[in-house]
């Protein structure tokens, strides 16, 4: 039985993007429109959108919107062309740990450099391979979901961290995924999430989620895990990822760095979801990837209110890096990857 979520996160329509406005998830469960480039610049900075695989699509998506403003402004293609390639430079650099932003981008750069079209149909091949990879990031993530649904036990409770889910993907999701299809097998797979400070990503996208599909999700906060761990209570954890280094080393939401750990502690299976776009190549390991300092509000407000003493020192950084050692195996696409992961990663994109 294939699962079938009820979500659709982002969305190319006639001449502009729609996406799930995620900043008001739960409260609301809306909608907006996207309509130019700089506002979908935006989007992705300000986490309306959010999600590596969301926002490599919502990249995609602000690279046709860039090309359909500058259909105006251009009557020679090649002087189109290196405007436009400049702007989905400008667009790459809306968000600087995801690196599905910056392939997905660099997949639009491909078809402007290739094309031989007029300006129209250039806009009109980017907006194809826009909704092209946005059909395959479906497709790509229920692989992601099979392939990990056979290393669920059977009536597993699986902790995952921040949200990796049909809203951070076009709709199905790569950690979530792999929930989906196991419960699709397994109606008594449950499922522990971390809140996920300092945005609650878990306790306000996760569980909604979850929620909307009838799969059973117990919220549990950030601090917790080792306990439910020591009490036998976690059977296995799943979680996205950001960016991963060619040896492995995978950036997540701040705090995946902590549950991994406990789980090595713990001797659970610690487990990535991710499609192969998510792995960067050129890096060698975690060190190399940079990390998204956020804004101090976020630590210091709640839901707008102040919840510590004025002139507190903050440090906010929005992800950390989990060391390849503590990984069990990377679910891609392509399959489960193991360690050796220099080898193993090599190896799926070979293929």
């Amino acid at each position: 039985m294939e699962f079938k979520s009820k979500i659709k996160t982002i969305e190319w329509v006639d001449n502009y993007s729609k996406m799930v406005d995620q900043t008001v998830v739960p409260y609301e469960y809306k909608f907006i429109n996207i309509t130019t480039g700089e506002a979908m610049f935006h989007a992705i900075r300000d986490m309306i959108v959010r999600g590596a695989p969301a926002i490599g699509i919502a990249g995609a998506h602000g690279v046709v919107l860039f090309a359909q403003e500058g259909e105006s402004k251009f009557t020679d293609i090649e002087q189109f062309k290196i405007w436009l390639i400049d702007k989905a430079e400008y667009m790459k650099t809306s968000r600087p740990t995801a690196v599905n932003l910056m392939w997905a981008c660099e997949k639009q750069i491909e078809v402007i450099r290739n094309s031989k079209s007029d300006i129209k149909g250039l806009i009109e091949e980017l907006k194809q391979n826009a909704i092209k990879l946005e059909n395959e990031d479906i497709e790509i993530n229920k692989k992601i979901g099979d392939f990990g649904a056979e290393v669920v036990p059977k009536g597993a409770t699986i902790l995952t961290h921040c949200n990796a889910g049909a809203l951070a993907t076009v709709g199905y999701g790569t950690a979530l995924g792999v929930v989906r299809s196991a419960y699709a097998k397994d109606n008594t797979i449950q499922v522990f999430a971390d809140e996920t400070r300092p945005r609650q990503q878990g306790a306000r996208i996760t569980t909604f989620e979850l929620a909307m599909d009838g799969i059973p999700v117990t919220l549990i906060t950030d601090g917790m895990c080792s306990y439910f761990m020591s009490k036998g209570m976690i059977d296995m954890v799943v979680v996205g990822a950001d960016r991963i280094a060619a040896n492995g080393d995978t950036a997540n939401k701040i705090g995946t760095y902590t549950v991994a750990i406990a789980a090595k502690y713990h001797n659970i299976p610690f487990y990535i979801a991710a499609p192969l776009s998510t792995i960067d190549t050129s890096i060698k390991s975690g060190k190399e990837i940079p990390i998204e300092e956020r804004s101090h509000e976020e630590v210091t407000h709640i839901n707008g209110k102040r919840i510590c003493a004025e002139g507190v020192n903050i440090i906010n950084p929005g992800f950390d890096v989990t060391p390849h050692e503590l990984i069990a195996g990377i679910i891609t696409e392509k399959g489960i990857l193991r360690p050796d992961y220099n080898k193993s990663i090599a190896e799926a994109f070979k293929g």
